[in-house]
Formats: structure tokens, sequence, C-alpha cells
């Protein structure tokens, strides 16, 4: 009840500066909201136990970021549409520019921002901030609250599909007005119909138009601003749109319930009807409430700490924000055709598979296959409309980011853990034509430059000597050419290709990609221990592999100086080993990551390389090449030194505060590696069907799966002390090795880990990692 207790003692301080009347209303909303149905908070005892997985979902976690882009509280239902969450700089701005009826992409745009005021309108009305208290925030996936100030109104969301409802609590005796405007530079158009209904469009990105419709609860006086004046008019048009609507006396509480569409007004007008015209706010919120507690119930965990539930279910949550089904009534507007296209199963778009490939998708993989299967279908479908398979698929299209054609990787991971309902055929014709006819140039699409031929005849990506100029002109000129990042990037790309040409049966491509994801020892350098560049005539590059390469490496790497890119070769790792000259020197390099000083001020350093944070000599925990690293160690003779690294990141990186995300959390895909993590296991090389054991910070897990079976990992006596694995067995037999299938999963085994608080350094050194065959 101690979540309850907190919101009680907000309820008071608000009722202090109230006027008699509304406190005793007040006081009255309290008692049903300490009630058990009444308060969406309450983790008393009436609930089922999934219910009382909810209070452990906080989303103001990672709210202030370490050095870039912070979490947003952002109230969602998972995988859809509507994504709202305060306009503001960070959790400690204490003013707010207004709410979004949605973010059309993670961390890419929003559209169309309503907010409330009491005071007189004025054309500068929408550009005003309004104050609010942190403490008086609730913040939950399916409810959201804030408390302005200086208005004295209180702010509530609750979301649906594609549809949301917003409430405006404003005082007595004050003006009530909602104002309402769109958020880009493009065509936009808004219009106030009968006094209660508001319709409008405006264009995202450029080409992208997003229609809306809404219902207000009472009547009111429309306007509009034009050339920076009020008008009593109904309808804007232009570069940009504002509209407000003057409320009546007497109507305290506003209730605004509107729909979103990416296909047309009209289709705006029956996602409304459909979803939400007849529903009351409190229906809306139990609604979004359930779906989020059946969702939090297929994993299941025991013992831990509070502040380790509560970070690893809020991790859960972040993990579902996207990819975002934008399905409306069997059709779908694809920027990869610019058409409205009829849909025979649910199309997705907003994923950033640089980010996601390494344990986003892998963990949709096990908790909602059909799920990804659908994910799967519409990067095929992608592919057919655009002739191109992409990366980073957005509603407008492809958006040219980061390096590496990594959608390959999880189109071969989901085949080869039994996912099979999307065109394989397609696909892989799609990730064929990336690699032999798509630059590799970080940050741009499209066809291959001189440089990709250059790749494909030598076998790595040429770098220029510092303080060379650029001669090829599509070299992105911040993004550079991050020469190292994309041979590394492209072997694994090529390496899965190759091996889903040998499922597949295309033995000459095989033979091809094989080949080629070869390529990352082209840049091994044995005498300085690291992967280095060359330049076009095949000679080294002198280089300070952990400082050199311009704002964040990118000459040669890409956020990340040397020491990070040395591991980035998960597809081969025996070779890598062999490459450092066995497992004792691969041991041995691995430990000095960790302890490596960084030879400069955290100040210098940052200034170069922001996106390296959390970090642990070397090594940065905060950013995505770095989550596999840790588990490396169960490659060597010393796998319980994984053991010690995953609790000692999770403890020291992963907070349940508003500082718990130590680096860009990139819609779920560092949230993965947290989940993946404090269950005790993590999926090492997607493409290969198998986990590595590391250190579950929980008793009992139980993972409920599609198929009907559940998979459960005991870890005996686990503590925060007793972090070190003593020893295991798999379905009640004994397992010597830190490795077990996507198989004995998905077929329910018990993974059984006896812990205890000092290492035994015998465990996880016997047999070899286990043959997948692949069916």
């Amino acid at each position: 009840m101690e979540v309850g207790i907190l919101q009680f003692q907000n309820f008071i301080l608000m009722i202090k500066h109230l006027p008699c009347r509304r406190s005793v209303i007040l006081l009255f909303q309290i008692a049903l909201f300490f009630s058990a149905k009444g308060n969406p908070y309450f983790s008393g005892d009436t609930s089922a136990p999934e219910n009382k997985l909810l209070k452990y979902i906080d989303p103001t976690i990672g709210n202030v970021a370490q050095l870039l882009e912070p979490t947003r509280p952002t109230a969602y239902l998972p995988n859809q549409v509507i994504r709202v969450y305060p306009i503001r700089k960070d959790y400690l701005d204490d003013e707010i520019s207004g709410f979004p009826l949605t973010a059309v992409s993670h961390r890419l745009g929003t559209v169309f921002c309503i907010k409330p005021s009491i005071y007189p309108i004025a054309p500068d009305s929408w550009d005003q901030k309004m104050p609010y208290d942190q403490d008086l925030e609730i913040t939950r996936p399916w409810y959201y609250s804030t408390y302005l100030l200086d208005e004295d109104i209180t702010v509530e969301f609750s979301p649906s599909k594609k549809t949301g409802i917003f409430r405006f609590t404003f005082p007595q005796g004050k003006q009530r007005a909602v104002l309402m405007n769109t958020c880009n530079d493009g065509e936009a158009s808004l219009q106030i119909k009968s006094g209660n209904e508001i319709s409008g469009m405006e264009t995202w990105h450029g080409d992208v138009k997003i229609y809306m419709y809404g219902v207000f609860n009472a009547y009111g006086k429309g306007g509009l601003v034009k050339n920076k004046e009020l008008k009593a008019v109904q309808s804007i048009s232009g570069k940009s749109a504002r509209v407000y609507i003057d409320l009546p006396a007497g109507c305290d509480t506003i209730e605004f319930r509107y729909a979103i569409s990416f296909v047309s007004e009209k289709q705006a007008e029956i996602n409304y009807e459909k979803e939400i015209s007849k529903k009351s706010f409190s229906e809306v919120e139990n609604d979004a409430e359930e779906i989020w507690s059946d969702l939090l119930s297929q994993i299941q965990v025991e013992g831990g700490t509070e502040s380790q539930k509560r970070s690893f279910y809020t991790a859960l949550y972040r993990c579902h924000e996207r990819m975002v089904d934008i399905t409306e009534d069997s059709f779908y507007y694809s920027g990869f055709n610019n058409k409205i296209n009829k849909a025979d199963r649910p199309f997705y778009v907003d994923d950033w598979s640089w980010d996601t490939y390494l344990a986003l998708h892998p963990l949709r993989m096990i908790l909602h296959p059909a799920q990804e299967e659908d994910m799967l279908q519409s990067y095929v479908r992608m592919f057919e409309q655009s002739k191109w398979m992409p990366t980073f698929p957005l509603l407008f299209g492809d958006y040219a980011c980061m390096n590496g054609f990594h959608s390959s990787i999880v189109f071969l991971d989901a085949y080869r853990k039994g996912l099979r309902k999307f065109d394989v055929q397609t696909a892989y014709e799609g990730m064929r034509k990336n690699a032999v006819s798509a630059t590799m140039l970080p940050w741009r699409n499209g066809e291959k430059t001189i440089l990709d031929d250059f790749y494909q005849s030598h076998g790595y990506f040429p770098a220029l000597p510092p303080g060379t100029k650029e001669n090829v002109k599509l070299v992105h000129p911040f993004e550079k050419r991050q020469a190292v990042a994309v041979t590394l990037g492209a072997s694994y790309d090529d390496w899965a290709t190759a091996q889903l040409a040998k499922d597949l049966g295309k033995m000459s491509d095989f033979t091809l990609f094989e080949k080629r994801s070869k390529n990352y020892v082209n840049l091994w350098n044995k005498e300085q221990m690291f992967f280095l560049p060359k330049d076009d005539k095949g000679e080294w590059i002198n280089i300070d592999p952990v400082f050199d390469g311009g704002m964040g490496g990118r000459d040669y790497f890409d956020e990340n100086n040397g020491w990070t890119y040395l591991w980035q070769v998960q597809e081969d790792i025996p070779g890598l080993i062999s490459l450092m000259g066995g497992k004792q020197a691969f041991e041995d390099r691995l430990d000095r990551l960790f302890r490596e000083d960084l030879g400069r001020s955290k100040y210098v350093y940052w200034n170069k390389f922001p996106d390296a944070t959390a970090l642990v000599g070397q090594y940065s925990m905060g950013n995505e090449p770095s989550f596999h690293i840790p588990y490396l160690y169960n490659y060597t003779n010393s796998p319980w030194k994984t053991q010690q690294k995953i609790r000692l990141l999770l403890s020291s990186w992963f907070k349940d505060d508003i500082f718990g995300i130590p680096g860009d959390e990139d819609g779920g895909g560092m949230s993965a590696f947290v989940v993946f993590s404090s269950m005790g296991f993590y999926p090492i090389t997607p493409g290969i069907p198998i986990y590595t054991i590391g250190s579950p910070v929980f008793s009992k897990v139980t993972i409920s799966l599609e198929n009907g079976k559940q998979f459960t990992i005991i870890a005996n006596h686990c503590s925060d002390i007793n972090k070190y694995i003593q020893s295991s067995r798999m379905n009640g037999v004994q397992l010597n090795t830190p490795w077990f299938t996507h198989e004995q999963l998905v077929n329910g085994g018990v993974l059984e880990l006896e812990m205890g608080p000092k290492p035994n350094k015998k465990w996880g050194i016997e047999g070899d990692i286990p043959d997948v065959t692949i069916k």
C-alpha cells in the first residue's frame, strides 16, 4: 500500500489550497480512490497475483539522462500507436509545454499538442509553459496525471490503441479553455465543428499526413490564430495551425476523446467510434490497466529486492513501446510506397535494428513469437514496396541511421528459433540485395558506391588517414566513414546471410557470403591487438584506437572507441579468441578492458565520446555494442567473472530512480538487456539459438510461453551476496556448461542453479557449446 499512501499525502497537499466546496468533493473522491477498485495504484490483497506486479512499473526511471537522451514517462498500450508524455526537457524541468496526442516515433517527433488554460487567450498563449510539481505527478503505463501549479488544473490521460482520453479539472470561477496546435512545419489544418468536435491534419517528416478527430464532453466557442491575431472562425490551414475552444462556466471537468489515423480523416472518425466514443474515462483506464496486468504476468518472479523488481518490470514495460501496429480496419499507410495498402495481417513500424537486434527482438521471440512473425512480415512488405530491405523502418520509410544491415541478423535468428510464419524466401532476397547492391556508408541509403565496390573486392572498408580531406561526396559530413565499425558489422551481416543461405539450400550464396563473413580478420592488427583501419592501398593507418577518430571516433569506429569494437565479432567468438592467442589471452584482454584507465579526465573523454557512458575501465555499459561483452567470460576458463560483472553492472547502473538508465534507452534496446540479465541468461549471438547463463537477481523466474508451456529458472539461495553459481541442472540433469538452447527453453525446461557467496571456479568450464541442428 506504499504507493497509495504517497498518493494520499499528495491529495492532502492539494486540498490545503482548495475552496471549501471543492475540498468536500475531493475528499469524497479520495474515499473512492482508496477503495480497491477505485484506486488504480492499489496494491492490496483483493486483486489477482498478477495485478500486484503493476506497482513495480515506474515510468520515471531514467527520466534524467547521463549525457544524452532521457527516457519519458510514456503512457501507452503494448506496441500500439498512441504514446503520450508531457513535453519537457526531462524530469528536473519544472515546466510542461503541452501534451502530444501521440509520439509518431520513438524520439523522432510528436503531433497535435493540447493544453488547458484559465487565462485570457492571446496569440502567444500556445507558447506559454506550465509549471508543475513532480511530487504531484502520477505516471503509470495506463494512466498519467499532473497538477499545474499556476493554473490550478489537474490533467489526466489514459491510452487506448489508436485513441486516447484527456480529462482536465478546472478551478471554479476561472475561464476554461483548451488550446491545440500542430507540432511540425509542414502543411496542416484544424477545424472546430459543432462547438465540441475538432478534426485536423498535420504533415510529419515532410510528406506523411496524420489525421485527428476528437470530441469534447461540453460545447464551447472556437477560434484560432491567424497572422498573429485571434479570429472567431472555425478552421485554419497552412504551415502550422493553432485553435482554441472556450468552454462555459460550470464545466469544471472537461474530457476530450480523440483518435489518430495515418489513413484518412474519415478513418480517424471510424477509429474514434470503434474504440472510445462510448467509453468513460474509468473504462478506458481499467481496460488499459488490465492489458498491462496480463502482459506483466507472463513473467513471474520471486525473491530479489523491491528495487530489483522495479527495475525489471519497468524494463519489461519499455520493451513494449515499439514496434507499433499501424493497421486500421485492414488498411495501413506505408511510407515505403507512399500508399494506403490492404492488410492481411498486422503491419508494424518504428524499429531501429542497430539497437534492437541484440536483445529486444530475441526477447520478443520468446515472449511473443507470433507478433514477432508479424513484424518480420512487415519488413518483407517494406522490401516489396520499396525494393530495399530496411534497417530502421519508420512510418515515413527507412530511416538512414547508424551502420550495418542488422535486420538480416534478426531474420536468421527468428528462422533458427522456429519462427516461420513470414515469407522467408523474399526476406532472403532482401538480405542478399542489401549485401551485394546497397551502400554500407553510415547514415546513407541506396545503391552502392565506389567504397562498397572496394569493400567487396578487398574485404575491408577503406579509411582515410587523420587530417585527409574526404573525396567521396556521399560520405556523411558528421558520421564519416566509420571504416572499422562498418567492416566488423558487415562481417556479422554477411555471416547471417550466409547461414540463412545454407539453411535454405542456396549453397553458392553460402560460399560467397561465408567467405565475406571472415573480412573482420583483415583489420586485425596483431601487434597492437586491436581492429585498426587501413587505407585504400592496404597500409595500416597509425592511430590511437582509444581516442583518435574525431567526434565519437567516427572516422574509424562509431560512438565508441577501439576497446569496444575489439569485441564486435559475436558471430565468430572462437575465431576472435584465436586471433588474441587463445583462451587465457582472451580472458586477460577482457580483464584489462574493465580495468584500463581512460588516460585522461572524464570531461575530456566524454567531450569526444558522449555515448560511451557508465564506464567501468574502458567498458561502456551505456551503449548497445557493449551488451554482450561481460558474457564473453563464459568462453574462457572463468565463467564466474561473467556472474560477477553482470551483477556489478546491474546494481551500479540500473537503479530504480530517475538516473536509472546509463545511456540512451533506445525504445527497448537497453531495457531488453536488463530483462534478460536480471532473469539470468542472454542471447550472446543472435542467429545461433543458444543462450548463455549469467547470474539471476531473482530466486525464481517463471516465463509463460505462447505454446502453453513454462520455462523456469530457480536460483536457490540467490541474494545480493550469493551471486556465484556453485552447480546447475537442466531438467534435473547436471549441467556443466553455461549454455542452453532455445529448444530447451520453448519446450518448457527447468534450469536450476545453486548460488553461493564465492565463485566456484570449476563450474562451467567443462564440455562444449551445444551443437544446434536447424530443423
